[in-house]
């Protein structure tokens, strides 16, 4: 035997030593996960009309915010299963909306639209029918991608009502690529006066390897392994310790900012123009409280508002009722007043319910009804000196919490059983 090929099979022999103890540490890592419960499962896929969406049959605990236990149905929604056709005698309704439809962070008893349809269950406006809520929520949804769950996923239920509820800190910039900065997702856009549909997202790398049999083996091996979930898990920790890092030393960088014990009517506003020219720095969101002043966010409210009138029609068109509401975020409903108005004073703001009423007054332009919930959660929050969103040391910021949830579903039952749009 030459010395090559000494050295060639010393060489193999090496790697295979290698390869098999990877593989037997692995194999205990996974176990111990295991059998310590440790679970970060995968609840999403990749989906070639709404871009992503919840994967039937996920299951376990969700502890990104909160804590809670989550099983997604066979058809793909957090939710119980419900069967495709709707029983006699029975009043449907379709929640669509993003994140707090889908209320990863409450168990799915505590989300609000099972408290909404608990309380529905005494409304006499229904006429002794039994209520069924269906929920169709995915997180990070705009409305595009709610236009097309509508046709995708909901009409095949027979709803009598269907409800879209809007997050109005973030579904405006999730129907611009402009301000979304993703690719990964199908947007509507204008062609002259017509609302087109976007969906280049389907030819894009990402989407092209995922649709591939390695992005497909990987995907489900990412769905199954808790070693990988692990893996991925700690690279998000990481992601986010960088960025708290990187934003500390840029505060750091920064002037002091305002004490939130100076009063607010003393304190310098920024003009509007400068906060749009800051919007990295100051975050895209939390611009929806000011009035439009350039070509991009004009653009995103035209296409989320056209989204709304299309969504009515096609409603209309399937013979159901359809309401928005516009839920609440962390700054509107918090329950000291001076905390709201520092956060105004913070980003120049003079209402907080800005998007709120702009969406109240195209549905009194269009005749779409509209629940605005954020006032009277703002009222009830200082009343009871209780946060609505957040949890542990984020309270205020986030989702809504048990209490928020708990709220906001006793508050839509009401105003729906109350509503006119029913009869």
């Amino acid at each position: 035997m030459t010395r090559k090929h000494t050295r060639a099979g010393k060489f193999f022999t090496k790697l295979l030593l290698v390869v098999l103890g990877f593989a037997i540490g692995s194999t205990i890592a996974e176990l111990a996960l295991r059998v310590s419960g440790y679970s970060y499962p995968q609840f999403y896929q990749r989906d070639e009309v709404r871009g992503l969406s919840l994967r039937p049959g996920a299951e376990g605990w969700y502890r990104k915010e909160g804590e809670a236990y989550v099983r997604i149905n066979s058809d793909g929604l957090r939710d119980r299963e419900h069967a495709i056709a709707k029983p006699q005698a029975t009043f449907r309704i379709a929640i669509i909306g993003d994140s707090y439809c889908e209320a990863f962070s409450v168990s799915q008893e505590e989300a609000f639209w099972s408290v909404m349809e608990k309380q529905l269950e005494q409304c006499d406006a229904f006429s002794g029918r039994k209520i069924e809520v269906i929920n169709f929520g995915i997180s990070g949804y705009g409305t595009a991608q709610e236009l097309l769950t509508l046709r995708e996923k909901v009409w095949k239920y027979s709803p009598d009502l269907v409800l879209l509820a809007v997050t109005t800190n973030n579904d405006i910039t999730d129907n611009s690529r402009v301000l979304k900065q993703t690719d990964d997702i199908p947007y509507f856009i204008y062609q002259g006066n017509q609302l087109t549909l976007d969906n280049s997202f389907r030819n894009t790398r990402g989407f092209l390897l995922s649709n591939s049999r390695a992005g497909r083996f990987g995907a489900w091996l990412s769905a199954h392994s808790r070693l990988l979930q692990a893996i991925a898990q700690g690279q998000r920790g990481l992601k986010v310790l960088l960025a708290s890092w990187r934003a500390k030393h840029s505060n750091d960088s920064q002037p002091a900012a305002t004490p939130a014990s100076k009063p607010a009517e003393t304190a310098k506003a920024p003009e509007k123009s400068d906060l749009f020219a800051r919007s990295a720095e100051l975050g895209a969101d939390n611009l929806v409280y000011l009035e439009p002043n350039n070509a991009v966010w004009n653009d995103a409210w035209r296409v989320t508002e056209g989204l709304m009138v299309e969504m009515r029609d096609e409603v209309a068109k399937g013979g159901a009722k359809f309401v928005i509401v516009t839920l609440s975020n962390g700054p509107q409903v918090l329950p000291s007043a001076k905390s709201r108005d520092a956060f105004k004073n913070r980003f120049g703001i003079t209402d907080l319910f800005y998007p709120d009423n702009r969406i109240k007054a195209l549905g009194t332009r269009e005749g779409i009804p509209v629940i605005t919930l954020a006032p009277e959660l703002q009222e009830f929050a200082e009343h009871n000196n209780v946060f609505l969103h957040g949890f542990g040391t984020d309270i205020g910021n986030g989702h809504w919490n048990v209490s928020g949830n708990r709220v906001a579903g006793e508050l839509i039952a009401k105003k729906i059983c109350e509503g006119a749009f029913l009869k």
